[in-house]
């Protein structure tokens, strides 16, 4: 293979000879194929380096990570085993191999949404965050990722998302590769470690939209994304161990963008995982995230049922639980396996709440001022679901959500303010068709009473399809 340069400038300077080239030009190409295979030791050079460096590491003690039952693959992906981390050796032979050139892949996503048509749709005993009200044709998600190797000691990766004409940054993070120890670090824009959901993409659900809880916790986005700094350690032991802690701006709900020096968010994860026997593997964590919000803003109804308005500044602290059970005859997923996960979550707002609003119960030009008093809730929420693929090709899921509004403290705003204790809920079915790892047809029914007084009967028809490279996903 690294003959083709030398030949190519061989026939280059016969070409150059039938030319009648002079002196002058044959040195200049003698130069140019010296440069090339200056260029190219130096690249074996690096490349023979990181090999050598993942060998040592794959030499060395490293926990054993649950193997079996690794479940069906989303689109453009394996799933990997539980305790595959971004610094193993595995990631980094992959990243040896696209040393020359970045790996990029695009992910394309649509759907038809035959839902009520509800203006102002919430989550009824939430704070009051309006969700997408799509209806008929859209194309839901798409995602160009790149991502590869920097150097022998860094690697990089962004996501653009692009959504209803609209292009963000999802993602975009680089990764110090070099520690070894199993010991991780990453920095820039990235999906939280916390939960079991939250790191993952959407294109990797199972379902064609969020559990209810991860929409009550972190709004319409259904994830926890932070700008800041994550450090992981994989433990040396034969049960599989990760421990993580993050630091960041925490300017996404619950959180806001505070403008100050220092952190608005942290948060510390462990996650645990094992094989039992061939055919089964599970994984369990816990979690905890601390916010801080000046100015959250809400769109509330008064006592009258008229329209208010409410800012929230106080800390919010989200704990969360999670486990996920594996089972595939023999170890092998290909023709059949079974997923079950839950998690569930504990959350509590701690602050002032200020309410304004003209022509509604908080109303300040009676009193010459707005109404702050102090507020407080206690909320949690959890689903369940389980995924069953009985062909290599086709699989079929069931999901249930449950949240409890829970205890909601207004202070002295009990006098202007309504709230609603309820207990939203949904259940979902699901059965999709993939030709090949690359391309997926889903259809998905849900019976949702997330609204207080509403049943929405909702069906969505949904394709996934994926180009190029994109990296495994985690167990």
């Amino acid at each position: 293979m690294l003959h083709k340069p030398f030949a190519l400038a061989a026939l280059l300077a016969a070409s150059c000879g039938a030319q009648a080239a002079n002196d002058t030009d044959l040195a200049a190409i003698r130069s140019q194929i010296d440069e090339m295979k200056k260029t190219y030791e130096q690249r074996i050079t690096a490349l023979e380096k990181k090999l050598a460096d993942a060998e040592a590491r794959k030499a060395g003690p490293a926990a054993v990570p649950p193997a079996a039952a690794t479940g069906s693959a989303a689109p453009a992906s394996a799933a990997t085993p539980a305790g595959a981390t971004e610094t193993e050796p595995v990631r980094a032979i992959a990243s040896a191999a696209n040393a020359f050139n970045p790996e990029v892949s695009l992910i394309l996503q649509g759907q038809y949404a035959n839902t009520k048509d509800i203006p102002n749709r919430t989550i009824s005993g939430f704070w009051p965050n309006q969700l997408d009200n799509l209806r008929g044709f859209s194309i839901n998600e798409t995602e160009l990722v790149i991502g590869g190797s920097i150097d022998p000691y860094w690697r990089g990766q962004a996501v653009l998302a692009v959504q209803e004409n609209e292009v963000g940054v999802e993602e975009a993070w680089i990764q110090f590769t070099a520690i070894g120890h199993g010991v991780g670090l990453k920095g820039g824009r990235y999906r939280s470690g916390i939960g079991y959901l939250n790191e993952q993409h959407p294109h990797a659900w199972d379902f064609a939209n969020a559990p209810l809880m991860y929409v009550a916790m972190f709004g319409p986005a259904a994830s926890f994304t932070e700008d800041g700094l994550q450090f992981k350690w994989l433990a040396p032991t034969p049960l599989f161990m990760e421990f993580g802690a993050e630091v960041g701006r925490g300017a996404n709900y619950p959180g806001t963008d505070r403008n100050r020096n220092g952190a608005g968010a942290w948060s510390l994860y462990a996650h645990f995982g094992d094989d039992l026997g061939v055919s089964n593997s599970w994984r369990a964590g816990v979690s905890y995230l601390k916010t801080s919000a000046d100015d959250r803003q809400g769109d509330f109804v008064d006592i009258n049922g008229l329209p208010a308005q409410a800012t929230f500044t106080g800390d919010t602290s989200t704990w969360l639980a999670d486990f996920v059970w594996k089972w595939a005859p023999d170890g092998n997923p290909k023709y059949r396996n079974f997923k079950f996960q839950t998690e569930y979550f504990w959350r509590q707002d701690k602050g002032d709440l200020t309410c304004t609003g003209l022509g509604s119960a908080c109303d300040p030009l009676a009193a010459g001022d707005v109404v702050t008093g102090n507020y407080g809730t206690r909320q949690s929420g959890w689903y369940a679901q389980g995924v069953f693929q009985f062909t290599p090709e086709w699989r079929a899921g069931l999901r249930y959500d449950q949240l409890d509004s829970g205890v909601q403290d207004l202070g002295a705003n009990a006098l202007n303010l309504a709230v609603q204790d309820y207990r939203p809920k949904r259940a979902t079915a699901m059965v999709d068709y993939s030709w090949s790892e690359f391309s997926r047809l889903r259809l998905q029914y849900a019976q949702d009473k997330s609204m207080s007084g509403i049943t929405d009967n909702q069906w969505i028809v949904q394709y996934i399809m994926s180009l190029g490279a994109h990296g495994a996903h985690k167990f």
